[in-house]
C-alpha cells in the first residue's frame, strides 16, 4: 500500500472511531491506547495549536540548564544533516514534551510553525494528543506516528518518528528526540535512525558522567580515607555509591532525602550521611567523622595576578608557585618530584629545583594543605580552573561561563598547562558556537579568549537582531579583526 493509500486509509478509520462508529478495523493498539490517554486529558480533535507555548527567553533559560545540551552535537551529526536533505526537521524536547530545540529544512520548518511545531510548544499528549515525541515520551519506547493517527486533525499531513532519552544515572526521561516532515516523505528507516540517535547521547552521556565519576572519586577519597579502618563509601549527589571500605553489603544506589543525616542502608541498618562539596560521605554509627582541613580556594583563570585563599586568607602567587598549584590541582592523586618537574620544565628540568620551591610553597600556605611523597593537595580545594571544567562536563554553559575568566594561567609556558589551557578553550568556545545565542556569545566575547576572536564576531553578527544596540560594537570589532 503507498503513503496516499494509507492516509486515506488511516483517515477513514480516524472518523470512524471518533465518530463512535462501528469501524471495519481498528488503530494500532499503540495509537488506541495514546488515542484513549489523550482523551481522557481532555485533548480535543479539533484543536488549533498547542495550548502550553512559552516565550524564547524561557526556552533560552532551559536550554542552558537541561542535560540534553551536552550532547547536542551528536545529535545534530546523526540527524540534522538526513533530516534536512529528506525534508525533515529534527526536534529535541525536555522530559515534559516542550521543544527546546528545532533544527533542519528552512522549508518545512515555515511549514511546521503553522501548527506551532516550534520551540517552546509543548507536544505532550496531555496538550496535543497522540504524536510521536509525547507518546515516545508517554510509554518510554521509540515510536513512529503517521498521518491520522495523530488524534489532532489539524496534524494529519505530518509524519514523525521519536525515541525517548534516558539519564544513565538515575534512568530517568530526559527527553525525546524526533524527526518530523510532511506525510509525503514518510519513510520506515526513521524509527531506526531516531533510536540509533537516542542510543549515541545516551552512550555519550554515560561517557561524561563516567569522566565526572573519576574526577569525584579523586578529589573526594580522601574524605574516605580521613575514616582510617572504619568502614564508609564514597557517594555520587544522586546517591550511587563509587568507593567504599569495608562494609558487609551495600546497594549500588543509597536514597539520600535532601536534608537528611541520616539514611537506610536497606538492610536494617542506618547509615550517617556527611554532604561534601560533590557528592556524600556515608560512615557508621559510632565511627569518628572525617576530620577538619583547612580549605584551599585557587583562581587561576584570567589575565589577573593569581590568588590562593587559605582558610579566608588571601595570599598571592608568583606564575611558579601558581603552575605547582595547578598541576597538583589538575592531579589529585598528586604527582612526584620528577612528574612536577616533567610537566613544568619537560625534559630540561631538574628534581631539586621542585623539591625547593614545594618546601617554599608549604612555608607559604601553613600546615595541612600540602603533603609530600607524592606531593598533593590535602586541604580542602576549589579552584576555578576545575569548577569550569566541571560545569561544561554537566552540560551547564551557563555556570561554565560565569566563572570563566580567561585562559588558565595565561603567561605559563609549562607543557602541561599549555595543553590544558588549550583544551579548556577550545571546549567553552565550541560549546559558545554551538548555542547560536547572542546572549552567550556576547558573554564569551567579553572575555579576553573571545574578544579576539574573529569567528565568535561573525556568528554575533549573523544571529543579533537588526535593532541589537550591540550590533555596532560587533561591526566595530569586526572590521578591526578582519584588517
Amino acid at each position: 500500500m503507498d503513503q496516499r493509500e494509507q492516509a486515506r486509509r488511516l483517515s477513514g478509520l480516524y472518523d470512524e472511531v471518533l465518530g463512535g462508529r462501528r469501524a471495519p478495523d481498528a488503530p494500532r493498539a499503540l495509537v488506541a491506547a495514546s488515542w484513549e490517554r489523550s482523551l481522557a486529558a481532555a485533548v480535543d480533535p479539533e484543536l488549533d495549536q498547542p495550548p502550553v507555548v512559552v516565550d524564547q527567553e524561557m526556552v533560552e533559560t532551559l536550554r542552558e540548564n537541561h542535560p540534553l545540551r551536552a550532547v547536542l552535537p551528536v545529535l545534530r551529526q546523526t540527524l540534522t544533516t538526513i533530516a534536512d536533505e529528506a525534508s525533515h526537521i529534527m526536534i529535541i524536547t525536555d522530559a515534559q514534551g516542550m521543544i527546546l530545540w528545532r533544527e533542519g529544512s528552512a522549508e518545512v520548518k515555515r511549514h511546521a510553525d503553522r501548527i506551532a511545531l516550534s520551540e517552546g510548544a509543548v507536544w505532550s499528549e496531555d496538550q496535543i494528543g497522540t504524536n510521536g515525541m509525547g507518546t515516545a515520551l508517554a510509554v518510554g519506547e521509540p515510536v513512529q506516528i503517521h498521518s491520522a493517527e495523530h488524534l489532532v486533525r489539524r496534524i494529519h499531513e505530518w509524519t514523525c518518528a521519536a525515541a525517548p532519552v534516558h539519564d544513565p544515572d538515575t534512568g530517568k526521561l530526559l527527553g525525546a528526540v524526533d524527526v518530523s516532515g510532511p506525510l509525503r516523505t514518510v519513510h520506515p528507516a526513521m524509527v531506526a535512525l531516531v533510536t540509533a540517535a537516542a542510543q549515541l547521547a545516551e552512550g555519550q552521556l554515560k561517557v561524561r558522567m563516567a569522566a565526572a565519576d573519576e574526577m569525584l572519586r579523586a578529589r573526594n577519597m580522601r574524605h574516605l580515607m580521613a575514616l582510617g579502618d572504619a568502614p564508609g563509601a564514597l557517594l555520587t549527589p544522586t546517591g550511587r555509591v563509587l568507593a567504599v571500605q569495608p562494609l558487609e553489603w551495600l546497594p549500588d544506589r543509597l536514597v539520600v532525602p535532601e536534608g537528611a543525616d541520616r539514611i537506610d542502608l536497606g538492610d536494617g541498618r542506618e547509615g550517617l550521611i556527611e554532604r561534601l562539596d560533590e557528592g556524600y560521605l556515608l560512615r557508621m554509627p559510632g565511627t569518628p567523622g572525617r576530620r577538619s582541613r583547612p580549605s584551599l580556594q585557587l583562581k587561576l583563570l584570567g589575565a589577573g595576578q593569581p590568588i590562593a585563599v587559605v582558610g579566608g586568607r588571601e595570599i598571592a602567587l608568583t606564575l611558579r608557585r601558581a603552575e605547582v598549584l595547578a598541576l597538583l590541582l589538575l592531579h589529585p592523586s598528586g604527582l612526584t618530584a620528577e612528574q612536577l618537574m616533567l610537566q613544568l620544565y619537560g625534559d630540561e628540568g631538574n628534581p631539586t629545583t621542585v623539591r625547593a620551591e614545594m618546601h617554599r610553597l608549604r612555608n607559604l600556605l601553613g600546615g595541612g594543605v600540602l603533603d609530600t611523597k607524592p606531593y598533593r593537595i590535602i586541604a580542602d580545594v576549589t579552584g576555578d580552573v576545575t569548577q569550569v571544567q566541571t560545569a561544561l562536563r554537566q552540560g551547564n554553559l551557563d555556570t561554565a561561563l560565569s566563572l570563566y575568566a580567561g585562559p588558565l594561567l595565561a603567561r605559563s609556558d609549562a607543557p602541561a598547562l599549555r595543553a590544558e589551557r588549550d583544551e579548556l578553550d577550545a571546549t567553552i568556545r565550541r560549546a559558545v558556537l554551538d548555542t547560536r545565542s547572542p546572549d552567550v556569545l556576547w558573554q564569551f566575547a567579553q572575555t579576553t579568549t573571545g574578544a579576539e576572536d574573529l569567528e565568535i564576531f561573525e556568528s554575533l553578527a549573523a544571529v543579533l537582531p537588526t535593532d541589537d544596540p550591540r550590533r555596532a560594537a560587533v561591526a566595530a570589532r569586526l572590521a578591526r579583526l578582519v584588517d
